[in-house]
């Protein structure tokens, strides 16, 4: 069952959706920018219990509420834990009033026609039916686009629908997420054929049907806004994709409508040996100008 306030903030609320999924290929790198090295820990339930504490510490953060985050973004391990002893997607949405999301994707399969698709998930209906009991409003799912290579991006678009619907079926909103790397010599050209192809894809969505875009801020300024105002569409969010985030806010006040998700773009500048107060400075200086940025385009 849909719960509507969140519905209603996840379409309509201002502000933007914080991206707190980083899974076991990200999390060290992660770690390492905010100032755990990989000799500070040993296996991954050790790396990954460094990485919840550094989530619940922003998550409680004063700086991060629903005022200015509307949501976020959680890894697998993140949404199975507990903040202050209650379940991470009830803390969020009750204590802070932040929509929660599910990272649901196990990564990407080697590049093929330009493209890398994502991994099959065999046990994706489970982990949605887990999604729904544990509060769970939507999902995002990530594959990528290297080059403009028309047959790959179909195939990318083509997926991520598929799976949508899966997602649509338990009742969640699926997030989806092709993202163009930011470095190829074609990206532009390879963005003007993925809203083709979303676009597509969109228009034989049924009426009742909805998805939100997570997209690279693309080259051209408002190339997405046709899709900020599809109706198939609840809301088009931007990654940070590997931007600073200061050239992330500005390229994102460039595009109307469109708000941010940004992972790197949020934490940078924070760092586990910063006490609370200086941690807390800091965090609610990128939150300020992401929401900024989020509300200016």
């Amino acid at each position: 069952m849909v719960n509507k306030e969140m519905a209603e903030q996840a379409s309509q609320k201002p502000g933007f959706i914080a991206a707190l999924d980083q899974s076991g290929g990200s999390t060290p790198k992660a770690l390492r920018l905010y100032g755990i090295e990989e000799s500070a820990y040993s296996g991954d339930e050790e790396m990954f219990a460094l990485m919840h504490e550094m989530r619940a510490r922003i998550i409680k953060s004063p700086a991060f509420t629903g005022d200015k985050v509307m949501g976020a973004i959680l890894f697998e391990r993140t949404m199975d834990g507990e903040i202050d002893g209650v379940p991470t997607a009830e803390y969020l949405w009750k204590e802070r009033s932040v929509v929660p999301f599910l990272k649901v994707d196990k990564g990407l399969e080697d590049e093929k026609d330009g493209v890398r698709l994502m991994k099959p998930m065999p046990g994706l209906d489970d982990l949605l039916d887990r999604a729904v009991k544990k509060g769970i409003y939507g999902t995002k799912m990530r594959s990528v686009i290297d080059g403009a290579n028309a047959e790959g991006i179909a195939a990318i678009v083509e997926q991520q629908f598929k799976v949508a619907r899966q997602i649509l079926g338990h009742g969640l909103m699926p997030i989806i997420e092709p993202e163009v790397t930011i470095s190829i010599e074609d990206k532009a050209e390879a963005e003007d054929i993925l809203l083709a192809e979303l676009t597509k894809h969109l228009d034989a969505l049924p009426e009742e049907r909805q998805v939100m875009l997570k997209l690279t801020l693309p080259t051209k300024a408002n190339l997405y806004e046709p899709l900020v105002n599809h109706p198939r569409v609840q809301r088009v969010v931007a990654l940070s994709g590997g931007y600073s985030r200061a050239e992330a806010n500005t390229k994102l006040g460039q595009n109307r409508g469109v708000i941010a998700s940004f992972s790197r773009g949020l934490t940078e500048g924070l760092s586990a040996q910063q006490d609370d107060g200086e941690f807390n400075r800091v965090l609610g200086e990128s939150i300020d100008s992401i929401f900024e940025a989020s509300v200016g385009g």
